[in-house]
């Protein structure tokens, strides 16, 4: 059966999308806004190779490996062990089981052992300073920047990313300036960015932004709103997530 064919069955232990289905019981991070607000957004252009950096369930993965229709290999990097297991479990039931690779791995590490160069690279990394331990170490070091800071997690990146590549993430909206700071001392430089609130009422809550390397002119900027006044999905959420909701 082809990519294009296949559809998932409805089921309760995970979220079912059009045309693949996440379980995600044994991961830190659930499916979430955040995750599909990058595997449906992060620009697609000629890519060569894509890697996503702490996949957990491997959601963004097989979100871009629908995107690419199977035709861009995707590198999955996953430090936990359970999460990592049920990542390879996820893709292996999807149509692009050939496409999506697991490596159970640290980040710093991959990226000093891989071959591979990326023309993109995805990441809803950790985001929170080290705080209030959350109820299991998993969670823990999904949500705090302790197990990978950004500066290590940008300079990972650097290494593995093509000249022209572009670094793709999603960050809490309150840590963004510290981000692009620190991303601009290293020498990243900003190409786009979208500012995402619930609704009209709603102050920004998420960010989108994508990087390079290689200085970028103009830097283009938008605003995403996920519901509308009457707090059904805006047209614009429909466009960027259609083919992926099963509701859409």
């Amino acid at each position: 059966m082809s990519a294009r064919q296949h559809t998932p069955d409805l089921r309760a232990d995970g979220f079912t999308f059009k045309r693949f289905f996440i379980a995600h019981d044994r991961c830190a991070m659930k499916v979430g806004t955040d995750g599909i607000l990058l595997g449906a957004w992060a620009p697609l252009r000629h890519e060569s190779r894509i890697l996503d950096v702490g996949c957990g369930s491997a959601l963004i993965s097989l979100m871009l490996a629908q995107r690419c229709e199977g035709r861009v290999p995707v590198d999955a990097v996953e430090l936990d062990i359970a999460a990592s297991v049920q990542a390879a479990e996820n893709v292996a039931a999807s149509p692009w089981r050939d496409t999506v690779v697991v490596h159970q791995a640290d980040i710093v590490e991959f990226s000093c052992t891989t071959p591979h160069r990326y023309s993109l690279v995805v990441s809803n990394p950790p985001y929170f300073a080290a705080g209030v331990a959350c109820a299991s170490p998993q969670r823990t070091q999904a949500r705090y920047t302790s197990s990978l800071s950004h500066e290590a997690l940008l300079h990972s990146v650097s290494a593995v990313l093509m000249p022209e590549g572009r670094f793709c993430v999603v960050l809490p909206s309150q840590i963004v300036g510290d981000f692009l700071f620190l991303a601009e001392s290293l020498q990243w430089h900003l190409a786009l960015r979208v500012d995402v609130a619930d609704n009209p009422r709603r102050p920004v809550h998420r960010v989108l932004l994508a990087l390079t390397q290689a200085p970028i002119d103009p830097v283009y900027s938008s605003a995403l709103l996920i519901r509308d006044e009457l707090q059904q999905y805006s047209p614009d959420y429909r466009a960027l997530t259609q083919d992926f909701y099963l509701s859409m």
